[in-house]
């Protein structure tokens, strides 16, 4: 077997979503190391800066979920695999978590520890693990028959 690129054609909204997908999980991902720092060092710095970082990704995941929601369940010239539907959902599961973070992190600061914790842990893995779900979507196999496809 041979993996083959998918041939999809190009799109400004699936440059856009290329383009700004990575950013809100970069400040999540950011967000879960400042809250573990926080919960050994009890400093309220990494807890502030978390409230910022949890933020900040719920802004930049906007647009990019907008456009997944339209290519996932509205754009009729497309066929949606499974793994997309799955990524939309986890990433819809990782957003709600990471809004009622960052409601959690309005509170003082002693009070969000282990609640930040536990729901900074929960959006790095739902959308980690749509990330990889998406990650496999990319590319298809198909059967090489003495050397040609």
């Amino acid at each position: 077997m041979k993996a083959v690129p998918d041939s999809s054609g190009f799109s400004l909204a699936s440059a856009i979503f290329n383009l700004l997908d990575p950013i809100p999980f970069g400040f999540f991902v950011a967000t879960l190391i400042f809250d573990v720092i926080y919960a050994n060092s009890a400093n309220v710095l990494w807890l502030k800066c978390a409230s910022w970082l949890v933020s900040i990704g719920l802004v930049f995941a906007i647009v990019p979920q907008l456009i997944n929601l339209y290519g996932v369940w509205f754009n009729k010239r497309r066929i949606r695999t499974r793994g997309e539907a799955i990524n939309f959902w986890l990433n819809v599961i990782g957003i709600v978590a990471a809004l009622v973070n960052a409601f959690v992190h309005s509170r003082d600061a002693y009070a969000t520890i282990p609640d930040a914790l536990w729901l900074s842990a929960v959006t790095v893995i739902a959308m980690g693990l749509g990330r990889i779900i998406l990650a496999g979507r990319n590319v298809t196999y198909k059967e090489l028959n003495n050397g040609q496809a």
